[in-house]
């Protein structure tokens, strides 16, 4: 372990954030799950293309006012929305939620 405080400190802040990101993508796919869910019970389409691009469209734009790689954030929508897609799936079937 380093006596280096002000490193400890940035480390410190990195874990906390770490933390944050974990309960917030928590919350965040449960309620793809639910999505996925409803859509399955409604029997509504697992996707909605236009409503994926304005998304993708926004958060790439939220990525650049942010200075973060707009492709970044492009990835990890998509990932998301493979996510709700998968759960849909998943519910329609009548298998239970992962």
């Amino acid at each position: 372990m380093s006596d280096d405080q002000v490193l400890a400190g940035y480390r410190q802040s990195i874990d906390n954030i770490d933390a944050a990101m974990i309960h917030i993508l928590a919350e965040r796919f449960r309620i793809t799950q639910a999505v996925g869910a409803y859509k399955a019970a409604n029997k509504l389409p697992a996707s909605d293309p236009g409503r994926e691009e304005r998304q993708i469209a926004r958060l790439r734009k939220l990525a650049e006012d942010a200075r973060l790689d707009p492709e970044f954030s492009e990835k990890f929508l998509r990932f998301i929305i493979q996510e709700v897609i998968r759960h849909h799936e998943r519910a329609a079937s009548g298998s239970p939620a992962a």
